[in-house]
């Protein structure tokens, strides 16, 4: 059975909700953005209360298309306050979202016990010392330094499973690993360094894998974060992250019906209402 930090994922279980709290004020979504302690205790018992399973915190904005690298002692310094400030309020497990191995070091010393890592453990070589050391539960994101060509669904799972392999090796167990295809991150040309390079439309190819989310995920438990993302924005021609709640949901039921297994998002009471209705009407299905 497959469990991340404890919680049980996959197969016949509920799909879960992982909140989002971003400490970096270069993100994308700026409403999604807390640096002052008190709010984000304020956020993240909100965020409990309103259905999470998880929370999960960022340092560093990883949008692909903006320049965002921030100093490592920057985003430690971020993720760290966050960190303290939440376990004064909640006790749900806390997912560290970065790329590097400080970074994760010092969120996991903290007591983050999950590490979401979008390069798929391949950006920071010390990264696997740090899993070796900790043995976290982990999210796998489909990552390459290589342009990527072909069937961007067989494809993703290579991708993925080179960075399972990696993740096994260091002495992760199988029922700790989560995969996340990486919608949003696979793009023809981008300002920032953590994306993947591909010679297709990236509109197109994040299409094709949430419609192919049981076939990508193979034996592990997928997550999927479209929350207010760029393709939502791209199908409504809505600049506008604030505006692309609508659309989040829309695609995040589609998600939940197409195999994932947890929705990243920033709008946890809304996404934890699709997640009800969405296994109501699962249920209802079988049961006629």
């Amino acid at each position: 059975m497959h469990k991340l930090a404890g919680v049980r994922i996959g197969g016949s279980n509920p799909i879960r909700i992982m909140g989002i709290i971003n400490t970096s004020p270069e993100s994308f979504y700026k409403k999604s953005v807390f640096t002052d302690k008190r709010t984000i205790s304020k956020i993240s018992k909100l965020m409990e209360e309103d259905g999470a399973d998880f929370i999960d915190v960022g340092g560093m904005s990883t949008a692909p298309y903006i320049k965002t690298m921030v100093s490592e002692d920057q985003e430690i310094k971020r993720i760290t306050s966050a960190i303290e400030s939440i376990q004064k309020v909640s006790k749900l497990p806390i997912s560290i979202d970065t790329c590097r191995a400080r970074v994760a070091r010092a969120a996991l010393q903290l007591g983050a016990e999950i590490l979401n890592d979008v390069s798929g453990l391949k950006y920071d070589k010390n990264m696997i010392n740090v899993l070796e050391e900790f043995c976290p539960s982990v999210i796998v994101c489909a990552f390459s330094n290589d342009l990527i060509k072909g069937n961007q669904v067989l494809q993703a799972k290579k991708l993925l499973s080179q960075s399972v392999k990696m993740a096994l090796k260091s002495g992760i167990p199988k029922n700790k690993i989560v995969v996340d295809p990486a919608i949003g991150f696979f793009r023809k040309k981008a300002q920032g360094v953590l994306f993947t390079k591909i010679n297709s439309d990236w509109l197109q190819r994040d299409v094709m894998i949430l419609k192919n989310l049981n076939e990508i995920k193979d034996r592990y438990p997928i997550l999927v974060s479209i929350s207010r993302k760029s393709f939502i924005g791209k199908i409504l021609n809505e600049p506008d992250p604030e505006e692309r709640i609508y659309g989040s949901l829309a695609v995040e039921t589609f998600a939940a019906l197409n195999g994932a297994d947890i929705l990243r998002t920033h709008n946890v009471k809304a996404t934890n209402d699709v997640i009800k209705i969405v296994s109501n009407l699962k249920n209802l299905k079988k049961g006629l």
